[in-house]
């Protein structure tokens, strides 16, 4: 079965689930949305399928649940989608705001990320593959991000290693960019 995207007027992809985070804001007048990143995320790390993640991106994440999780207190962060490793989508932040999960980066010379960027999280970690189900959800929802956004080029499609190399890996040497990149 293949599933196709369609992308609404106000950044939403349509039949997804939607998560809103308050971690996002308008992006500067007259930026074009020209880059895809996509990142790998587990909370715990190495554990799959909990409420983690979405305590994170929504500013609800009760850091005594897990030692790992003092290190996130006050953190503010979200991307635009999350795909599980079942293939569930969650939606946080319409592709049309702001999100912010670039943090510090730089890419082709431009500072920000987050201004001209959709980042796409990966349930996952650097060294453990990517579950089937993931690639194929992702190959379409690119489909539909580079309908909506024809600046999305293949060769603008990174991980979030690329734009922050130094302080991020992610989403791995476990990531497959041949598979994800020839099936688009």
């Amino acid at each position: 079965m293949i599933l196709t995207f369609e992308i609404n007027s106000e950044g939403w992809l349509d039949g997804v689930m939607r998560i809103l985070s308050p971690n996002c804001d308008e992006r500067p007048t007259g930026q074009i949305i020209s880059l895809l990143v996509v990142h790998g995320i587990s909370l715990p790390s190495g554990e799959f399928g909990g409420p983690g993640i979405e305590a994170l991106f929504t500013n609800n994440m009760d850091i005594s649940m897990h030692p790992e999780f003092k290190e996130l207190a006050g953190l503010q962060v979200s991307a635009h989608l999350l795909i599980r490793r079942d293939g569930q989508i969650i939606q946080f932040v319409p592709f049309t705001k702001r999100a912010w999960h670039a943090g510090k980066s730089n890419f082709g010379g431009r500072a920000c990320c987050n201004d001209f960027s959709i980042g796409v999280e990966l349930e996952g970690v650097d060294d453990r593959p990517y579950d089937d189900r993931q690639y194929s959800i992702l190959v379409e929802v690119i489909k539909a991000l580079q309908k909506s956004y024809p600046e999305i080029l293949t060769d603008r499609i990174v991980g979030h290693c690329d734009i922050a190399p130094g302080r991020k890996t992610d989403p791995g040497e476990a990531f497959d960019w041949l598979r994800l990149k020839s099936n688009i």
